[in-house]
């Protein structure tokens, strides 16, 4: 992973639309959802809905697949952890990782 590609996928999760399509198809797991229970799930009109997981499998966070005539969502997982670990990989680098302890309760 490198910074643009990081940074690209986090501006689009970046609109609160696009971070609760993400989040609901990260909850659904590998079987994903359809492009309609999708719709349904987040009463927007169908041409937003395309825009919006357009920017998510651009990015690389998303992958659709046809069954037949219905058009499936997933999270793709490995781009995910990819970006999660891009984050996190040199937490405290430079001066070692000590956690205060007000922000380990939380």
């Amino acid at each position: 992973m490198n910074i643009e590609i990081a940074s690209r996928q986090l501006e689009a999760l970046g609109n609160p639309t696009r971070l609760g399509l993400y989040r609901t198809l990260v909850r659904a797991g590998g079987a994903g959802l359809s492009v309609g229970t999708l719709q349904e799930k987040h009463e927007i009109p169908a041409s937003t809905l395309s825009h919006h997981l357009r920017r998510l499998i651009d990015t690389g966070l998303v992958t659709q697949e046809r069954q037949a005539t219905t058009l499936i969502c997933r999270a793709h997982y490995p781009s995910m952890n990819a970006l999660v670990g891009y984050l996190v990989d040199e937490c405290c680098a430079d001066v070692g990782c000590i956690v205060p302890s007000s922000e380990t309760a939380a």
